[in-house]
């Protein structure tokens, strides 16, 4: 191709050569995730149903409810699924969430739906708390928690479940793509489709341990149990974060299923999605360091337009021409978005940097309406 000649002289190594010499790593980054992702979605077209299904208790913290949280609880409801129970957390008995789940067990008497009423405890992540809780009257030894506005296909039970029958598989997880109803909250759902499943397949292209994502975590109570139950991850933000390297740590791996949840990100403004990016960028900071910093090398949109402006025209459009690719594939993979979608990436992706910019500094983030400061170890403190 005709950049190449121009990459070989770059190997003076002067500083305006090295933007471009950058692009070459995003080059190979985003070809990476396109190999990810065409491998998810051949997984996808072709896992058959599998026999393995125990009995599962799905662990469900709520506080308050959306739009749609009807919609995503009844999915759980209507899963092809031999036996499983749905169990509800709660810490205030007038949430409005409670008549949604009273409506749900009208509809579906068949299905164990219980309403577990959690006490004030000391937990800083008051929905590890509620995990406790709700861990403890599980009528299964098979758990999975998710978050109350997760959507789920009718086969999500049995595609996760059935990882766990090798023994060698301590916790399953699952991709996931957002469902925003405001332009903000319809960005932050490009940016998950195209900047943070792309690190996650080509996460698990690269290793097979893989990490947790909170959209779905299905483990043995056992294991649970061997790392000291929820009581050890309850002062953490990343609660996902802890539970799957804690998992790990016992020597099983965390494998991803073969099948994609959907998260409902609202309506929220751009200052409440600057928010929400902020505290997970500071959280993947503190929890996965290297990782933290080595997204730098991986913008590849900013470093295309560096090179550009230092007169590597070439290398710099063939770089947005993979970075593009790259989101088209992960986009398909997940089942999100259209074409035109992909026009809005470049800016997405300056928007995504200075999130990293404002979560490399600082050590206060906000949740649901509270602050706190994160320590250096991950846990956190309310303010």
């Amino acid at each position: 191709m005709t950049f190449v000649p121009t990459a070989l002289c770059l190997m003076t190594l002067d500083a305006t050569a090295l933007p471009a010499l950058i692009v070459f790593c995003g080059i190979a980054y985003n070809t990476l995730a396109i190999i990810g992702a065409i491998r998810f979605r051949l997984t996808r077209r072709r896992t058959p149903p599998r026999s393995f299904a125990p009995p599962v208790s799905i662990l469900k913290p709520i506080r308050g409810r959306d739009a749609r949280f009807y919609e995503a609880i009844r999915s759980h409801a209507t899963q092809r699924y031999p036996n499983f129970e749905i169990l509800f957390g709660v810490a205030d008995p007038d949430d409005p969430a409670l008549e949604d789940v009273t409506r749900l067990q009208r509809e579906f008497p068949q299905i164990p739906v219980r309403i577990v009423i959690v006490p004030p405890n000391d937990a800083s992540n008051a929905k590890v708390g509620s995990l406790e809780v709700l861990a403890r009257a599980a009528a299964h030894s098979i758990l999975l928690v998710n978050d109350g506005d997760i959507l789920v296909d009718p086969d999500y039970l049995t595609r996760v479940i059935s990882l766990l029958e090798d023994p060698a598989t301590g916790l399953v997880t699952c991709l996931y793509r957002g469902h925003g109803s405001s332009l903000a909250a319809r960005a932050e759902s490009l940016g998950i489709a195209t900047e943070f499943a792309p690190s996650v397949l080509v996460a698990r292209l690269l290793s097979s341990t893989g990490f947790a994502l909170g959209s779905t975590m299905a483990f043995r109570a056992a294991d649970l149990a061997a790392i000291g139950g929820f009581a050890a991850i309850r002062d953490y933000l990343a609660d996902d974060y802890q539970l799957g390297a804690r998992i790990s740590a016992l020597g099983k791996r965390v494998a991803m299923a073969d099948t994609v949840v959907e998260t409902n990100l609202g309506a929220g403004t751009w200052l409440d999605v600057w928010k929400h990016q902020v505290r997970w960028s500071r959280t993947i900071r503190i929890s996965r360091t290297a990782g933290y910093f080595g997204y730098l090398v991986t913008q590849a949109t900013f470093w295309c337009l560096l090179a550009a402006c230092f007169g590597h025209w070439r290398i710099a459009l063939a770089g947005l021409a993979v970075r593009l690719a790259a989101a088209a594939a992960a986009m398909s993979a997940l089942g999100f978005g259209s074409p035109l979608q992909l026009l809005a990436v470049p800016l997405r992706d300056l928007f995504g940097l200075a999130v990293w910019a404002a979560g490399m500094i600082g050590d206060t983030v906000e949740w649901r309406g509270i602050r706190f400061r994160l320590l250096k170890d991950g846990r956190i403190e309310p303010l």
